[in-house]
């Protein structure tokens, strides 16, 4: 009897741990224009190659991912 309840039992506390941990680890939704005058903002005392580099590491993860899965080809002059 109890390894016909025990089981089910085990996996609806687990889903239910499961959620719990999800909406509490939620991450916060960010705000597009508070992240683009945060980028410049950090920017601001930067030129050149530091800009640049200073760009690339601050760049979304979703722009970063897509850029690399297809990159801008340069054309011939």
């Amino acid at each position: 009897m109890w390894m016909v309840v025990g089981g089910p039992l085990v996996v609806v506390v687990a889903a239910i741990i499961t959620a719990v941990i999800a909406v509490r680890g939620a991450d916060p939704v960010l705000n597009k224009e508070d992240f683009e005058r945060d980028l410049k903002a950090a920017t601001a005392n930067l030129d050149g190659q530091a800009k640049a580099a200073a760009l690339i590491t601050l760049q979304p993860a979703n722009q970063a991912r897509n850029h690399a899965a297809s990159p801008v080809v340069p054309k011939a002059p």
